[in-house]
């Protein structure tokens, strides 16, 4: 278990996912949790499920945690920074969830000297099975990468990556989960259209497509995969001769360019705020 004191600033779902993933895995006291929000029936709602302390000022969170989690949107991110940065020390280490909102921005605002890690998390660690792609400025040490890692590991899969690919990470795993949902949800409805009933369907497409990627993740290729499962003249020979007929790899592949070119789009204007 952490001795580190942690401070959510924003307490979204996403905010929410995190802390019950920390507390789950006996990481971090839910005493040791701050957490504010503009919303009090938000905080008094997180404080009921997990025991967590809530704040209606940030700078309280800032004042009472070793690690502060900046969980907003992008768009409220410069004014809840303004508001924060005469409470923030070089100590404390800042950890940005904020979407296309690069630790340049930070830095502005909080100060050159300050420990930062830019984070592009998915909706995935609602289940502890998230992706979560981070990039440490200058001033974070390998001992705080490890601490950051450490708890955010419990949520999901963390990968360090250079500042500039997060915009290629949100294009594949960012937005990623809502094409596997369509693909779930299309095999659903193969399978009603062959008789299934619409439960049953469902349960098979999404154990199909998890049990798939578990065997990726194991270090099989997925060509190689692909092709154990075909044979001669067979079912999924046909099958996979009408997915290609109707472009569904070129489809992905230009739904991950496409999702990556609107997140470039999104941060270079967050660059000039």
């Amino acid at each position: 278990m952490m001795n580190a004191r942690v401070g959510f600033i924003g307490g979204g779902k996403m905010a929410e996912a995190l802390i019950e993933s920390i507390i789950a895995s006996n990481k971090v006291k839910s005493c040791n949790i701050n957490v504010s929000d503009v919303s009090e029936e938000r905080l008094e709602y997180l404080k009921q499920k997990f025991g967590v302390n809530t704040f209606i000022l940030n700078t309280e969170v800032v004042a009472l945690s070793d690690i502060i989690i900046l969980a907003v949107k992008p768009q409220v991110m410069t004014a809840v920074l303004e508001e924060i940065k005469d409470a923030v020390i070089p100590q404390q280490l800042i950890v940005s969830i904020a979407a296309g909102y690069p630790i340049e921005n930070i830095e502005k605002l909080l100060g050159k000297d300050k420990k930062i890690i830019r984070v592009m998390p998915n909706i995935l660690v609602k289940v502890s099975e998230g992706t979560m792609a981070f990039s440490p400025n200058i001033n974070v040490s390998d001992e705080e990468v490890s601490l950051f890692k450490g708890l955010f590991s419990v949520a999901g899969e963390v990968i360090k990556v250079e500042e500039k690919l997060m915009d290629a990470v949100t294009g594949l795993s960012g937005s990623g989960p809502a094409f596997v949902f369509l693909v779930i949800e299309a095999l659903a409805d193969g399978g009603v259209r062959t008789g299934l009933p619409r439960d049953i369907a469902l349960k098979l497409a999404a154990q199909t497509v998890k049990g798939s990627a578990e065997m990726v993740l194991r270090g099989e290729h997925p060509e190689v995969l692909k092709d154990s499962v075909i044979s001669p003249a067979g079912t999924t020979a046909e099958g996979i001769a009408k997915l290609e007929e109707k472009g569904v790899r070129s489809a992905f592949i230009e739904a991950v360019f496409a999702a990556f070119r609107r997140s470039k789009e999104i941060s270079e204007l967050i660059k000039k705020w």
